[in-house]
């Protein structure tokens, strides 16, 4: 059984910066790409950013590319999203999502879902 639990969400002010966590069980991270995504109240899930199971490859959505940063601590089956400079057009519910290793698209059609950790960015 394969399980995600982000951590690491809070309520800070534009400009300030966050670290998500998502503890991974069930499953090797080694072996499998991993993605973050957000989602706002009233609109769509959004991608935001994925790291390919080799360790070696990572995409960004447009929007955040230059102040997040994804990465993997491989010793804690950890992966993390780094957010600097934060603007309230930020704020959403953030999710880590799983796929195995042998996808092409890291964009879209995860396997396995986190729960979601708030993050809130005021003015």
């Amino acid at each position: 059984q394969v399980q995600l639990v982000e951590s690491g969400g809070g309520l800070v002010q534009a400009g300030d910066s966050l670290r998500l966590s998502c503890v991974v069980s069930g499953r090797t991270i080694t072996t499998v790409s991993m993605g973050w995504f957000r989602q706002s109240p009233g609109k769509e899930r959004e991608f935001v950013a994925a790291l390919r199971w080799t360790g070696s490859e990572t995409y960004y959505e447009d929007r955040v590319k230059g102040r997040f940063t994804i990465s993997r601590d491989n010793a804690k089956n950890t992966v993390y999203l780094q957010m600097n400079s934060l603007k309230p057009e930020d704020t959403a519910v953030y999710y880590c999502a799983a796929k195995g290793k042998y996808a092409i698209d890291l964009r879209t059609s995860y396997e396995y879902w986190g729960q979601g950790t708030q993050v809130t960015v005021s003015s």
